[in-house]
């Protein structure tokens, strides 16, 4: 019982955060230290791609691609589509500068891998596998799977989006990329070299969205979901989580971390860092 008590305020005190963006005395305070926790979805729709969620420290960015006249250039709607902003030019490039300023890290003295998650959004299995050819000059600042083994990289490309791309993954002795696993993966065959992250919507599979109390089982089945995939070697992220400023931003989150989720999902970049610094020490 007092264990729910405690609980039960801090997820209070981290609702009524979760409608700020960066405190002054944070902005002014805080440590350099990078967010583990911390993922920009939708990365490619702020101001600057990538640098803007560098700059709050995030650790995982998510970019949609389109396979377009053998490009893959990032957008989240067909109509917003342009030949300049590819991936390598928003996302490969920059990152392999910062690798190679850093002396073989995204943060200078940080050992994790940076996530980039790749949503794939046409045509999966040939996506994935132009994907793969515009990744191999990249590899030196890349996890990559070889045989069997599994090297660890500064950055640590996620393939999302298209289911189609998993055969021809799976397929593969080499390769310069991972998949990105629903809950329908929990627990199964395939290890976490191939599914190193198992991610899936929120608002599909719990029905409480930040208001009140987390009912018992919805909290002891999100403990299962983290404590399983960890066991495993996995990570986890749930995307369509509450992101409007509010204290149901700030419960789900509170939750998300009581259970040691691995990920937050926000397009908020400041709310979530200003959040994360004062309650996920």
């Amino acid at each position: 019982m007092a264990h729910l008590t405690r609980r039960s305020a801090v997820t209070t005190l981290a609702a009524a955060a979760a409608t700020l963006t960066v405190p002054a005395q944070y902005a002014a305070a805080h440590t350099a230290r990078p967010l583990r926790r911390a993922h920009a979805h939708n990365d490619y729709l702020h101001t600057r791609p990538l640098h803007d969620a560098l700059d709050h420290r995030f650790t995982s960015a998510e970019a949609d691609v389109f396979l377009v006249d053998g490009a893959l250039l990032v957008a989240h709607e067909p109509s917003q589509l342009d030949p300049a902003r590819t991936l390598e030019a928003l996302y490969l490039d920059p990152l392999l500068a910062r690798v190679r300023a850093n002396g073989g890290s995204v943060y200078a003295g940080y050992a994790q891998p940076f996530q980039l998650l790749v949503d794939l959004k046409n045509e999966g299995a040939a996506t994935y596998l132009e994907l793969h050819r515009r990744l191999r000059p990249y590899r030196s600042m890349l996890t990559t799977y070889d045989h069997g083994r599994v090297r660890r990289g500064a950055v640590t490309v996620v393939v999302s989006g298209d289911r189609a791309a998993r055969e021809p993954m799976a397929a593969q002795p080499v390769r310069y990329a991972f998949y990105d696993g629903r809950l329908t993966d929990l627990g199964g065959p395939a290890d976490a070299s191939l599914i190193p992250l198992i991610s899936d919507n929120w608002s599909a599979n719990f029905g409480w969205q930040g208001v009140g109390p987390m009912p018992a089982a919805e909290r002891a089945e999100l403990h299962r979901i983290v404590s399983t995939a960890h066991a495993h070697g996995q990570r986890v992220r749930f995307w369509a989580t509450p992101d409007l400023p509010g204290e149901a931003r700030g419960a789900v989150w509170s939750e998300l971390i009581a259970a040691d989720a691995d990920h937050l999902n926000t397009d908020d970049l400041a709310a979530l860092e200003g959040y994360l610094d004062t309650y996920d020490r």
